[in-house]
């Protein structure tokens, strides 16, 4: 993922930014039945995204490709000048919470591929065939046999999933909460400065 990959959203007077990020944090577009999957790798184990750091003088959020472990989109959320202590709170925990869904589900893609390969091989295996055809193509099993494997795979995880969805609806009510607070901090100063020049005329 190169910085030129990465795309900069303005950021409208509510210090939001216009589009995509209005949203307190993104779910995965893609995730059990994605038609991409990650490709074994060193990397493959860390579901660490690359670095980038926008210039000082950008004044906007910057979101990037989706991520080829998780299929999420990184977001790097701009630092307002003057940045008030809940404004710091606010954009630190939704950084954190795209952190913390990036790791997510970049391990969850990573197990559902490589079971899903040994499920293949398997079943591949008792029928006492190759993973290759006579013309040298790659076997694939039926929708009806991968329904099988689908649904294994979501009970075995079904906890796991409980669990994510229960901490990201905590998350998303935490930041909206924040969100709301911060709008009504603004709106305060706003009318501070407005009685301030109105109380020296």
């Amino acid at each position: 993922m190169t910085p030129s990959a990465f795309t900069s959203l303005s950021v409208g007077h509510s210090g939001r930014s216009n589009g995509i990020h209005d949203l307190p944090c993104l779910r995965p577009i893609r995730n059990l039945c994605a038609s991409h999957e990650p490709n074994n790798g060193q990397n493959q184990k860390t579901g660490k995204r690359l670095s980038f750091a926008p210039v000082a003088s950008s004044k906007h959020d910057w979101i990037g490709p989706p991520d080829r472990l998780s299929n999420l989109r990184p977001i790097i959320y701009h630092i307002p000048e003057n940045e008030s202590p809940l404004e710091r709170r606010l954009r630190h925990l939704r950084q954190e919470t795209e952190d913390w869904n990036h790791q997510f589900w970049s391990n969850q893609n990573i197990t559902f591929s490589k079971e899903k390969h040994e499920f293949i091989h398997m079943f591949l295996k008792a029928k006492g065939l190759s993973h290759r055809d006579e013309n040298g193509r790659k076997r694939t099993l039926g929708s009806e046999d991968m329904a099988v494997f689908y649904k294994e795979f979501l009970e075995k995880n079904r906890t796991k999933h409980t669990n994510y969805n229960r901490e990201w609806y905590k998350r998303n009510f935490t930041i909206t909460s924040l969100m709301g607070r911060v709008v009504l901090h603004r709106a305060w100063w706003r009318l501070k400065r407005r009685w301030s020049g109105t109380s020296l005329t």
